[in-house]
């Protein structure tokens, strides 16, 4: 492996990965409306050489780039998302460089994943074909929302393993937690505000039942396996009345020993105790969303090779869980094997100051295709 490696880190351009990181961050592509970032890709990749295949998900317009080479079906698959949650400001998404760093929405959750994938793949593609690993790419839409692209992949195929770049810093993830989303909703009575004591103000319930989760002996239990984040809480708005309606939504996040059904047992518990202490509650739960996490015991190939690129790269090599929700469940779920490895951190996902080190995009690059000849 170590001369076909060697030819293929040469064949990695720092010039062109970055090139292709910034346009792709400047194309707007929040969950549903990735077209444009598709098309764009799609060209990168065809100028590979290899056979580019669109998989339709939901409407011509979305859909999944599938390619692969080698002689064999592919048993791995590189999988990257090309969607972004919204644009916190709609002027200032697009990319800006400073110092080595790389900011814009999308830089670390994924784009600048995909960026590294699709460079080692137009690295290896320089190979002759007979020298060419059996590897699959595979870039989908949907994930932010409710990963309907990787869905409609696992429709088709199952590879045995996939590499997923979400943001780790470029830790290996074998192990990942959980996920579970929650919608809890209370009705009150309405009536004017200047008189509360009148009507039965569904927020102050609202708050009361959160309190009361957050306080739970059960919560408490669990509270280094359960990483407990209220998202959302709105109310009815109809004036100078006191609300009749509040809905909260809850995140939950579950380390990969803890089961989605216990949880929900827990919850389940703790609202029945919030029903019978909190006078005049009127609650609904809605269990939106629940999948449960995994450990998987890495394989010794990849261990060696990681063990072997990573003092290259003089990077640290310390496997760690990955914390938050990814398509790396919904594969997992299927049965293949999912490896989260990524640039970029958990820590500035999702935020205005959303960033990723350019040294850790060309880092993954050299990583990704390192594993895939592996």
């Amino acid at each position: 492996m170590t001369t076909r490696l060697e030819q293929v880190w040469h064949e990695i351009d720092p010039d062109r990965l970055k090139k292709n990181l910034i346009d792709m961050i400047d194309i707007y592509s929040p969950s549903g409306k990735e077209e444009d970032i598709q098309l764009f890709l799609e060209e990168q990749l065809r100028a590979t050489g290899t056979d580019v295949r669109r998989q339709v998900v939901d409407e011509e317009e979305r859909f999944n780039l599938i390619t692969t080479m080698g002689s064999d079906s592919p048993d791995l698959y590189l999988v990257g998302h090309v969607d972004t949650v919204p644009a916190w400001d709609i002027d200032e998404y697009a990319a800006v460089e400073e110092w080595g760093v790389i900011r814009g929405l999308g830089s670390a959750d994924m784009k600048g994943g995909c960026a590294a994938m699709v460079e080692a793949w137009t690295a290896l593609a320089t190979l002759p074909e007979d020298q060419r690993p059996s590897l699959g790419l595979l870039l989908v839409v949907g994930e932010e929302e409710n990963g309907d692209g990787s869905a409609r992949f696992l429709e088709e195929c199952c590879p045995r393993s996939v590499i997923i770049g979400e943001p780790t810093a470029l830790l290996p993830a074998f192990d990942h937690y959980g996920y579970m989303e929650v919608t809890l909703i209370t009705q009150g009575r309405r009536i004017h505000s200047s008189l509360p004591e009148l009507g039965h103000n569904a927020i102050e319930s609202m708050l009361r039942v959160l309190l009361q989760i957050e306080r739970s002996t059960a919560f408490r239990q669990q509270a280094t396996k359960l990483v407990y984040s209220i998202r959302e809480m709105s109310s009815s708005r109809a004036g100078f009345v006191v609300p009749d309606r509040c809905e909260a939504m809850i995140d939950l996040h579950l380390s990969p020993d803890l089961s989605p059904v216990t949880v929900r047992t827990i919850i389940e518990k703790t609202l029945e105790q919030a029903r019978s202490s909190i006078k005049g509650l009127d609650l609904e739960v809605v269990f939106n969303f629940e999948a449960g996490g995994y450990q998987l015991a890495p394989e010794d190939n990849t261990i060696n090779i990681l063990e072997e690129i990573y003092p290259r790269l003089n990077l640290p090599l310390n496997l760690v869980p990955f914390r938050s929700h990814s398509d790396g469940n919904l594969f997992f779920q299927a049965g293949s094997k999912p490896l989260i490895l990524g640039p970029g951190s958990l820590e500035t996902a999702h935020t205005a100051d959303e960033q990723t080190s350019f040294a850790e995009v060309e880092d993954a690059a050299r990583i990704y295709a390192a594993l895939a000849l592996g």
